[in-house]
């Protein structure tokens, strides 16, 4: 393929396509990043066909509404309404810390004491707070994760007696559907959340720099809280030096509750959450455990990062079992029953939350999975991803910019290389290509390249605009170069100047082979025929309008007849690749070698030359043999008072080739005739060798002779050299060559 150069306008235009999307991927309008996270959802799902490694520890005790009717109906000895007393989870860390559960997670919120549910009753006979024998169970277990998010925060009580609190918040985005999560939570000191009540603070604002933390006020001014090295706040910043009975004077504005699928990885894989390397300017967060083992979180700037959805309620690798089977377990292990007890849970991690229906207990959603999933699924999927090492990672900007700007150009080259059907076909190719790709990393590697910037934005945006120029600037120049040319040369030969990058049109030199070629005896037969009817007219002494009509009619079919030979002529030039530039009375003029490249443009002529006198040859046995039928029209056009037709009579071709440098180009103006032609002297010559071929004859000049000589040798031996012509115009006589055409046929 023929590579074309690059215009000024078209490639301005890519530039600027490539630069506005560039722009707008700075600014990332919201509907578009909701297009390239339904993409990345379209993803999640296809990578659902080619399960990937996954944590085989990960367990789920579910509150069914079997459960609800169990316990409403006395399970547990006396029937409990929906809100059930915090023993009945006591009950369940029990069971699960005896069944040896590595971690039992919580995703329900205890918010606050309920000291008006029933005491439960104990072995000894005593009896104690449901509240306190659910925080005793936890205190045992020692490995309880407790639900936390930012509004609700678990009564001391349940978070000393926890291992750890573990964030339960979601944030959805602006579709609706939970994509991420946030990495971690601040659970802010007292003092900060009394002054946020009072000052109107946004502690979610809140700048944290390593010697201060800054404070929004509602008048645009900043509170500023000094920090000593290890951190801590002064609280008499706060209340002054009356420090309120139990809290300390230096204590740490916040601490950092991780969400609690991180959590629960942390107790597996021993990660020591309180030393995480925290950067998120840079997009990460490391966290170091036990035997070197390292997992970098990639998070944005605020924290968030994308969960690996990979694990459903329904997968084979998560062991799950509904509340009321644990509680059935305790109640046989407390009465000494042990015989036929099950450990399905030994070493696993549990998370215990709501698979139920009902208004207040129903914890579904749409997730990048399907439209309604159970949600507490987060949980194990966050940890699955941290104990595996499998995070999805978006592309950084600079990458994306990259390839907006390399796939836009790509485009915007096969755009400008190619035809319009072409160019749309490569361009449709290639996306598929890069989407195939884009599917297939985040597939394998979990690697998330964007789509929506590079195809939807550079690659559409870039072939739109540049097809667009190309109709509306660069057709009409096409139409006016087709309009010229479609009359004088071939289909293909048009098609070749269209795809042209470039065309001297405007005036070139250019050697070039010209023919000329005269319908010999179509003078005398005009004559004769004009003559038949003035004597028909006399013989008949018609009035002159009658007179008149018969000329007409005379000049009509002696015009078609003319028509007829040149059309025969003018096909073969143009099935030999020629340009036929014009009539000149019953001549023809053509030339070969220009507008378009010809390597051997006098055989071609040459052998144009030879079938045009074969084309005459078969069109004048076609004629003569319909002249029996035309004397009988004759006789009875007689006899109805009609000028007989003349009968056809063979007209022959004399042809005159010549070789040379001549200027070719367009002559004329866009308000009149535009004409594409050759002038020189070489053109005359041509001229003058037509002049002296005589009839059914091909005379050619030395130098076309020379080029049959190179491209068609035994052609050439076949012609006969001729005494040298003196022609008008040349003060040397002229070496002619005849083309003897019949002997080929």
């Amino acid at each position: 393929m023929k590579l074309k150069r690059p215009k000024r306008a078209p490639a301005a235009l890519a530039l600027a396509v490539l630069a506005f999307v560039c722009g707008l991927r700075l600014v990332n309008p919201d509907f578009l990043e909701r297009l390239e996270r339904m993409t990345y959802d379209a993803r999640v799902r296809a990578a659902q066909k080619f399960p990937a490694p996954a944590a085989t520890n990960l367990a789920f005790v579910s509150m069914e509404d079997s459960s609800i009717a169990a316990i409403r109906h006395g399970l547990l000895g006396l029937p409990y309404g929906l809100y059930w007393p915090r023993h009945v989870y006591g009950r369940l860390v029990e069971e699960l810390s005896a069944q040896g559960a590595k971690a039992i997670a919580f995703d329900v919120l205890f918010g606050e004491l309920r000291p008006d549910h029933a005491r439960v009753q104990m072995a000894d006979g005593g009896t104690i707070e449901s509240d306190d024998f659910f925080a005793a169970q936890m205190y045992r277990a020692s490995n309880v994760i407790s639900a936390f998010t930012a509004e609700v925060t678990p009564p001391d009580l349940f978070a000393t007696n926890s291992l750890a609190l573990g964030d339960i918040s979601t944030e959805k985005d602006a579709d609706g559907v939970l994509r991420r999560i946030k990495s971690f939570n601040l659970k802010w000191h007292p003092a900060f959340k009394s002054a946020s009540r009072q000052l109107g603070i946004d502690l979610a604002k809140a700048r944290i720099e390593p010697d201060k933390i800054l404070l929004s006020l509602p008048n645009g001014t900043n509170f500023t809280v000094a920090l000593d090295r290890a951190g801590n706040f002064d609280l008499a910043d706060f209340v002054g030096d009356e420090i309120p009975q139990g809290w300390k004077r230096h204590d740490l504005p916040f601490t950092r509750v991780w969400d609690l699928g991180i959590v629960m990885a942390a107790q597996e894989l021993k990660l020591d959450l309180d030393r995480a390397e925290i950067n998120l300017p840079h997009g990460k967060i490391i966290l170091r455990g036990a035997n070197g083992v390292v997992r970098t979180i990639p998070v944005d700037a605020q924290g968030f990062f994308y969960i690996n959805w990979q694990l459903t309620a329904t997968n084979t690798s998560i062991v799950r079992a509904p509340i009321e089977a644990v509680l059935k377990q305790d109640k046989l292990r407390l009465l000494g029953e042990t015989n036929g007890l099950r450990d399905d849970f030994r070493g696993r991690l549990v998370v215990i939350g709501s698979a139920a229906q009902g208004n207040d207990l129903s914890d579904h959603g749409a997730t990048p999975l399907e439209n309604d999933t159970l949600l507490v699924s987060k949980h194990w999927n966050v940890a699955n991803s941290i104990i595996t090492g499998q995070f999805v990672r978006r592309a950084p900007l600079p990458l994306e910019l990259a390839l907006i700007v390399f796939l836009g150009g790509l485009t915007a080259f096969l755009t400008w290389q190619l035809r319009a059907f072409a160019a749309s076909g490569g361009t449709i190719l290639l996306a598929g290509i890069y989407t195939f790709v884009a599917f297939a990393l985040f597939v394998k590697f979990r690697f998330w390249l964007p789509l929506v910037f590079p195809v939807m934005g550079a690659m559409l945006m870039e072939h739109m605009s540049l097809i667009v120029h190309r109709v509306v600037f660069e057709e009409d120049e096409k139409r006016r170069v087709k309009s010229v040319f479609s009359k004088l040369v071939s289909p293909n030969v048009v098609n070749e100047l269209l795809a042209a990058d470039e065309l001297a049109l405007g005036g070139a030199r250019r050697e070039v082979t010209i023919f000329f070629a005269d319908v010999r005896g179509f003078t005398a037969f005009t004559d004769q025929s004009q003559e038949q009817v003035a004597e028909f007219v006399r013989a008949s002494n018609v009035d002159l309008p009658t007179a008149e009509k018969y000329f007409e009619e005379s000049a009509h079919e002696t015009l078609e007849t003319v028509n007829l030979y040149l059309a025969a002529v003018a096909d073969v030039i143009k099935h030999h690749g020629g340009t036929l530039d014009k009539y000149i009375g019953d001549c023809v003029m053509a030339f070969w070698n220009a507008p378009t490249p010809h390597e051997k443009h006098a055989l071609a002529c040459v052998a144009a030359a030879i079938d045009a006198q074969r084309a005459i040859l078969a069109l004048n046995e076609k004629r003569l043999a319909q002249n029996p039928a035309r004397e009988i029209e004759n006789r009875a056009r007689i006899a109805a008072g009609l000028p007989p037709k003349p009968l056809h009579v063979a007209l022959q071709l004399g042809t005159g080739i010549n070789t040379g440098l001549v200027t070719a180009g367009l002559m004329g103006s866009d308000r009149h005739i535009f004409n594409y032609t050759v002038f020189g002297r070489e053109v005359n010559l041509a001229s003058r060798l037509e002049g002296v071929s005589g009839s059914g004859r091909i005379i050619i000049s030395d130098t076309t002779y020379n080029h049959l000589l190179r491209h068609a040798p035994a052609l050439a031996a076949t012609c006969k050299e001729l005494a040298p012509e003196k022609v008008k115009g040349f003060r040397n006589a002229v070496r002619i060559y005849e083309v003897p055409w019949p002997a080929n046929k």
